[in-house]
């Protein structure tokens, strides 16, 4: 697997970052290219040269949904305004492997899926269906992108993946009017979260949102707590399986998890609620209900701000976000991200990848909120409001110093699949976190069987 780094401290999400050197050279153009003032287009013009490609039709398929797919539909169109292709998306579903093989087997596979996990990326190259990226891509790549971003769409040396999306996985989100009602204030440290939650609960608001029906939130849950007790070198041996998920360091991290999960009171709706909400339910019910929403709390990424967006609150005023309460000496930064891979040869795909990797197209997604880039180039001025801002600078000045999802490492059967593996084991804990013997030896015997395969 992959070696993954880490951002030193997470208060340096909300530390002012110092000047970046965020800049947009325009590529020489060689008058084939469009370079029409479309909406991702500065006025000094385009960033990237793209192909004419009247009447190619191309097609992108994502697991993106709701607002999130309607904001990168608005990048393809883009696309398709400066190079004359038309663009369909194709809603995918998880596991993304196996709608992809399914795709294949049938002969008709997108032009470039967004793939988000970097264990599907080395499944796709190992299986011969990913397209290396061309030229063209990977200078937009090397102007624009630190080294770990390259690196992390790279299998064996040769690079599969553009990396458009990024994500902060540490973060807490709080409805500032229940924290405000109950005379709480953002807590550091996990001991502090605890008794923050309990001091929410004493004012008449169930303190923490859970959306355990989506088994992907219960492995954040896992990593950040895990990240910051054990440490970066404990959890790069564990996201390449070179320890057992029986270690002692899952014990602690597990033991950790349930001094919250073993609290039915601190959760909305208890375990069994929990079982039953969704992640974009888990947002929503925290930010809804005026002086009684259904929880004070909800820890994810900064696209929960995708979510927010929904209700009638306002980021930065009535919904606010701290840093992933320290376990250990530091609070931890968990990324993630999406990457695009191209799965046909042709021109049509690699002006798609060399789009995404651009400023221009980097920009456009970026200013509708819920989305960080990874994009150094991007200026920070492109999102639109403070928080978006402030943890978007964190992630670009933190360079090759970030720690990937260790579960989006792993091999999908493990890491990435709904009803299996570790999202299906981390919710029958959360069901019965008392059982931490069980589900360390569940997750080691899942973990060996899809490592050996």
């Amino acid at each position: 697997m992959r070696t993954t780094l880490r951002i030193s401290r997470a208060a340096a999400v909300f530390t002012a970052i110092g000047a970046l050197a965020l800049t947009g050279c325009g590529d020489g153009g060689d008058g084939k290219d469009k370079t029409d003032s479309g909406a991702g287009s500065d006025k000094s013009g385009s960033t990237v040269a793209l192909p004419e490609l009247d009447g190619q039709k191309l097609s992108v398929a994502a697991v993106w949904t709701g607002a999130e797919q309607a904001n990168f539909v608005k990048v393809l169109k883009e696309f398709e305004s400066r190079t004359g292709a038309e663009v369909t998306f194709v809603p995918a579903q998880d596991p993304i492997v196996n709608f992809l093989g399914t795709k294949i087997a049938g002969g008709q596979p997108p032009d470039v899926a967004m793939i988000p996990q970097v264990g599907a990326i080395q499944q796709a190259a190992q299986k011969k269906w990913a397209k290396p990226v061309g030229p063209e891509a990977k200078a937009q790549l090397a102007k624009n992108y630190a080294k770990v971003w390259q690196d992390l769409g790279a299998v064996d040396g040769t690079q599969y993946g553009v990396y458009f999306k990024a994500a902060n996985k540490s973060l807490v989100w709080y409805n500032a009017k229940a924290f405000e009602n109950a005379g709480a204030a953002e807590p550091k440290t996990w001991k502090d979260f605890l008794k923050t939650a309990e001091t929410i609960s004493a004012s008449g608001v169930t303190p923490v949102s859970v959306g355990g029906a989506d088994g992907w939130t219960l492995t954040d849950w896992f990593e950040n707590v895990y990240l910051s007790q054990a440490g970066p070198e404990k959890y790069d041996q564990l996201a390449q399986h070179k320890i057992k998920w029986t270690d002692p360091s899952v014990k602690d991290a597990l033991t950790t998890l349930a001094q919250l999960f073993g609290k039915p009171s601190l959760i909305a709706g208890g375990a069994d609620g929990a079982l039953q909400t969704e992640f974009p339910a888990s947002v929503t019910q925290t930010f809804t209900g005026g002086d009684q929403p259904k929880a004070a709390m909800v820890y994810e990424g900064d696209f929960v701000s995708v979510n927010i967006a929904q209700t009638k609150t306002k980021i930065g005023t009535d919904a606010k976000v701290f840093p992933f309460p320290a376990v250990g000496a530091e609070s931890p930064v968990v990324t993630g991200g999406d990457a695009a891979v191209a799965l046909k040869d042709g021109k049509g795909a690699q002006a798609l990848l060399t789009w995404l990797a651009s400023t221009d197209a980097a920009k456009i997604m970026a200013g509708q909120g819920g989305f960080i880039s990874p994009n150094k180039a991007l200026d920070a001025a492109a999102y639109p409001n403070e928080v978006q801002r402030t943890m978007a600078k964190a992630l670009i000045g933190a360079g090759d110093s970030v720690r990937f999802d260790m579960s989006d490492q792993a091999p999908q059967s493990f890491g990435g699949t709904p009803g299996k593996g570790e999202w299906k084991t981390l919710q029958d804990f959360l069901k019965n976190p008392k059982d931490i013997a069980g589900t360390q030896a569940k997750l080691e015997s899942d973990a060996a069987k899809a490592y050996k395969s």
